[in-house]
């Protein structure tokens, strides 16, 4: 069964370890990543943003993160979800339950920033109703930069 956490301490090596898999695959590290992976209390927890985690039969199978922005804007951030997992709509599970999170603290906006080279992952965004918009974003590996009104 799926269920979708709330991110606690015990969590931060899954978060790191799933979003390593991912970035190393498809790109590199950047010094941001290193930071936000292993600090994610200090760079998204303490500055407003949450963390959700997904557990399938009492593992865990995924992650995103909403990062605070400014008043109403959050960022939809270091979405992963386990190679043996995928193709089971967990993603999806935590891109809604991060979506339904951003309403209830007050989001207008959520924005993400992502790389064409992600094709499932746009496919994703695009269903939930993110549009691109002109990127300006902290990463060198993003070349789209996309938003939702909520």
């Amino acid at each position: 069964m799926l269920e979708i956490l709330e991110y606690k301490p015990k969590h931060q090596r899954w978060f790191e370890a799933l979003n390593r898999e991912w970035i190393e695959r498809h790109f590199w590290m950047e010094p941001l990543d290193v930071e936000i992976l292993q600090n994610p209390h200090k760079h998204i927890i303490e500055k407003g943003g949450t963390i959700l985690m997904a557990s399938l039969d009492n593992e865990i199978a995924g992650t995103v993160a909403l990062k605070y922005v400014e008043p109403g804007v959050y960022e939809f951030t270091k979405m992963a979800v386990a190679e043996k997992y995928r193709g089971n709509k967990i993603g999806q599970k935590l891109a809604e339950a991060a979506l339904e999170k951003a309403k209830q603290q007050g989001a207008e906006k959520v924005i993400l920033y992502s790389s064409t080279k992600l094709t499932p992952a746009l496919s994703l965004y695009r269903k939930l109703g993110f549009v691109e918009v002109p990127v300006d974003g902290p990463y060198k590996r993003s070349d789209i930069k996309m938003e939702l009104k909520l």
